[in-house]
């Protein structure tokens, strides 16, 4: 006591406690508080690491009160604070979801910045206080609030009951605008809970697309096999109480050839217009499948009375095999169904789908581009056909098949000028196949082209060994006139037997002209090089003959034995052959009939100019070895005649 405050304040700086100030300086700004006469405050760091709060207060009467506080800990500690606010607010900011937190009242506690960008809430609708029910109402009066919004204030009174019970809530909303929020909630201590907005209508639209993708087909879009075995599965259950069922299997007919002759693009292309077709013959109840390929199904589940079943398989091969045009092509298919119901032809679905396919077999057995329906005993008949697709497989490499002949006649000079080659199989067990049991099935499974190889080698070699005025006509399978080794496969015919190539005649139906015009033209125009002769058979039964015509300079236009057949009783068979020898003649075409059986058929058409015959009337098909035989008997008949 008694010290001066000069005395005490030079103390303090000879201890170094007022680093960069004298004593001079800190002894005038004392003085300078005391004279003001009112109370002060100044905080001072001794030693570089304490806080000292000395606080002046004057006293009545004169003088005045100091007292000294060390605040050391409590800068720390409001220093920490204000740090970690200062985190807080950039991680509440920086948030990738929205962040909001109301108390018991309903009032707004604290929202980031997200939230309010999510919303678009103005500056006054993010201040603490904000009642819940205008932030609400502002993002329905701006478009964003729920897209089921009486739903919504429902749900939403149960969920703000169980969160003031302590519990969580985890809900998506879907908002006006299209956009889907995933909200999660989670109780406070003392009421009122907080909440995070997550945006996820990108992920949703990405789960409903892998969904969509898990049930359908990616090319047509219509409902996979696995929906589909789903669906059946759920009709079945049904079953019992008295529902019925139809199951139509369907395959397209010629669908390989477009993918072959135009490319996968354009079979892409159309098995996505068959899949439109097919949607506008069922109705909303029936299921229309892709199972892969170029097979489809529909399960009907209403209207499944024998009429109802044959409208729907009429009206579905009606509609697609209506012409297409894919890519600047004309394209024409067909298809086949194969139909087995429910609870008749099984209780499962696998047992429907098994029947559904035998009866599938049967329609395509039977000619394609029908219908037909499961019948007891077709799994033997498929069977059968099994058997004899593993016996064409190894026929071929076993040597079973052979060429008969059959000789065309000239109507002006009476002369033999061709044999048409004939294949059969001679089957180790069933004796000799006609052709019109195999073929079909060798150029279903892609045998026909080997087995149309070795014709024209047989053909070729064996026409070499006639006299040389008359020819071989060779037929030729729409699939395998579409192989890219046919023009070779001619060629290395023709060079093995050293046949003249005027000698050979290739037959070509209508139907190969119907895909890929152009290839086919091109093809027809190499083999035309090479000086062989291209005949139009069966003409006048198919699509558009005329129009082939004027396509291609064919050399000879063979009349179908249907039209031969009903000469004498139908004036429109006699128009008609009238018609194709004059339409010969003009484009300077021979003209064959084929199937002639009666002298009366024979003259008839002499009479309206046909050029060339043939038929069972002069000789049915021989094997190879009798043809010198029958041109001696011909020769001795036809001069006789």
């Amino acid at each position: 006591p008694g010290a001066s405050l000069k005395e005490m304040i030079e103390y303090s700086c000879s201890v170094g406690r007022h680093p960069g100030q004298t004593a001079e300086e800190i002894l005038n700004h004392r003085l300078a508080i005391f004279t003001k006469g009112e109370p002060a405050t100044l905080l001072t760091v001794v030693d570089g690491k304490y806080t000292i709060q000395t606080v002046y207060r004057p006293m009545i009467g004169g003088g005045w009160v100091a007292t000294y506080e060390d605040i050391t800990e409590r800068i720390r500690a409001e220093n920490a604070l204000t740090e970690q606010n200062r985190r807080f607010d950039a991680a509440l900011n920086n948030m990738y979801h929205g962040l909001c937190m109301f108390d018991k009242d309903r009032r707004l506690i604290v929202c980031n910045r997200r939230y309010a960008a999510m919303y678009r809430l103005p500056e006054q609708l993010q201040q603490p206080g904000t009642p819940l029910g205008e932030i609400v109402k502002h993002r329905v009066d701006t478009g964003q609030g729920p897209a089921d919004l009486d739903g919504y204030r429902r749900d939403q009174l149960n969920r703000l009951c169980g969160l003031y019970e302590g519990k969580s809530s985890s809900y998506r909303l879907h908002l006006m605008d299209g956009r889907v929020l995933q909200i999660d909630s989670a109780h406070m201590a003392g009421g009122g809970w907080v909440a995070t907005h997550q945006d996820i209508t990108e992920a949703t639209q990405a789960e409903a697309q892998i969904n969509h993708l898990a049930r359908h087909d990616v090319l047509t879009n219509l409902p996979n096999r696995a929906v589909f075995r789903s669906n059946l599965e759920d009709a079945l259950k049904r079953v019992p109480r008295g529902d019925a069922i139809a199951v139509l299997c369907l395959d397209l007919d010629q669908f390989k050839a477009v993918n072959d002759t135009l490319g996968h693009p354009v079979g892409d292309a159309l098995l996505q217009e068959v899949a439109e077709r097919l949607r506008g013959c069922v109705r909303e109840t029936d299921t229309a499948s892709r199972l892969g390929g170029d097979e489809f199904a529909i399960i009907l589940t209403t209207n499944v009375e024998p009429v109802g079943v044959t409208s729907l398989a009429s009206r579905v091969i009606e509609a697609l095999s209506a012409p297409y045009t894919i890519a600047g092509h004309k394209v024409v298919i067909g298809t086949s169904i194969g139909i087995a119901l429910a609870p008749e032809d099984g209780a499962t679905p696998d047992q429907l789908l098994k029947n559904a396919d035998l009866a599938l077999y049967r329609a395509k057995s039977d000619g394609r581009g029908v219908y037909r329906f499961f019948e007891p005993g077709m799994d033997a008949k498929v069977q059968a056909r099994r058997v004899m697709e593993l016996d064409l497989r190894r026929a071929l490499e076993n040597d079973e098949f052979d060429l008969f002949y059959q000789p065309l006649i000239n109507l002006t000079d009476r002369k033999i000028v061709a044999f048409e080659a004939l294949l059969r199989w001679r089957h180790p067990e069933r004796g000799l196949v006609a052709p019109g049991e195999f073929i079909p099935l060798a150029e279903e499974i892609g045998l026909i082209v080997p087995i149309g190889a070795w014709v024209l080698k047989q053909a070729c070699a064996q026409a070499k060994t006639w006299p040389s005025d008359i020819k071989v006509s060779v037929n030729l399978s729409p699939v395998q006139f579409k192989s890219n080794a046919l023009v070779l496969n001619v060629i290395s015919a023709l060079n093995a037997s050293e046949l003249d190539p005027k000698r050979l005649e290739l037959e070509i139906t209508e139907t190969v002209m119907l895909y890929d015009t152009e290839g086919t033209l091109a093809t027809l125009t190499r083999l035309r090089e090479l000086g062989v002769a291209i005949s139009m058979d069966d003409f006048g039964t198919g699509y558009s003959s005329l129009s082939y015509l004027r396509k291609f300079p064919f050399d000879k236009i063979k009349i179908d034995q249907s039209f031969v057949r009903s000469l004498s009783g139908e004036e429109e068979s006699a128009a008609i052959v009238r018609a194709v020898t004059g339409l010969g003649r003009s484009l300077g075409m021979t003209t064959t009939a084929e199937g002639v059986e009666t002298t009366d058929q024979l003259e008839m058409l002499r009479k309206e100019g046909c050029t060339e015959v043939q038929g069972f009337l002069f000789s049915a098909p021989v094997p190879g070895e009798q043809i010198e035989t029958l041109l001696e008997q011909l020769h001795r008949s036809l001069r006789a005649a």
